[in-house]
């Protein structure tokens, strides 16, 4: 699991132990232990102490730890020390200054996946998307829908979700992983969700159960008419040797030829990963 270029993100509590091996197991590109809004304060405690007691560099997770202003962020800082532990994942990241608080209290430089999810984190998104620490951005839609004060999810959330592709893009990063999709049972509403987060160039999902897993996976795989045309085209290109040439009755230049290249590399890439790596 790398949770660096992961398709698939999959949450699970961390006062649930028995829970931390099937979702382990259950095909997602990384797994990710959340102490914040799945655990209440009352377990937050015992939630950092069954982290403690599962965590091994045999089955790397990423640690979604509580906010630096909250009263359980040192304590989550510290537990995220552990050899097993290959990211954090930071709620409410607002600033570069957030970033150094870890690094003060864990002695340490450790990845870090930034949550996204106000307005005045969005506001300083560049800055933190070109931190060395931060891998990718994470866009935690549904807080940042109640900081700003919007309702909708869709084209509501365009312009938003937009900027922080063009800012991974500039920052030199990975494409950001999108927000979740609540919607357990409903398959469809979540493929849509996640056609619409890569056509807009995000490059992974959260997901909040294991049966979301199949399909965030299989919408961020190349298609096999996307497969069939890539493959057309470099072999067109190839046979061209650097002339014009049309595909389809399409003028293909370098960029759709380098767009054609992208798309068979990304099937390589997965051929050689477990599904949601």
């Amino acid at each position: 699991m790398d949770a660096a270029i992961a398709r698939s993100y999959l949450f699970v509590p961390g006062n649930r132990p028995d829970r931390f091996d099937k979702a382990y197991a259950a095909g997602a590109g990384a797994v990710i232990i959340d102490l914040e809004d799945a655990v209440p304060p009352d377990e937050k405690s015992k939630a950092r102490t069954a982290v403690e007691a599962w965590v091994d560099p045999a089955h790397p997770v990423v640690l979604r730890i509580n906010s630096v202003e909250s009263d359980w962020f040192r304590d989550d800082v510290t537990c995220s020390g552990m050899p097993g532990i290959q990211a954090i994942m930071l709620p409410k990241t607002e600033s570069v200054a957030h970033l150094r608080r870890v690094e003060e209290l864990l002695g340490q430089t450790i990845p870090i996946l930034p949550l996204i999810e106000t307005a005045q984190g969005f506001a300083a998104a560049l800055e933190i998307a070109r931190d060395a620490a931060v891998h990718r951005l994470i866009f935690g839609s549904l807080d940042f829908q109640l900081d700003v004060g919007i309702p909708g999810d869709q084209e509501e959330l365009l312009y938003f979700r937009s900027q922080l592709v063009l800012i991974s893009r500039l920052a030199g990063k990975q494409p950001p992983v999108d927000g979740i999709s609540t919607a357990i049972d409903n398959p469809e509403l979540l493929r849509g969700d996640t056609l619409r987060g890569r056509r807009l160039g995000f490059g992974g999902k959260l997901c909040i159960h294991p049966k979301q897993i199949p399909i965030v996976n299989e919408c961020f795989r190349p298609t096999d008419a996307e497969v069939a045309w890539a493959r057309r085209v470099v072999d067109a290109a190839a046979l061209s040797k650097g002339a014009a040439v049309a595909v389809e009755g399409q003028m293909v230049d370098r960029p759709v030829i380098v767009k054609a290249q992208r798309v068979l590399d990304e099937l390589e890439r997965v051929a050689g990963k477990p599904a949601g790596g």
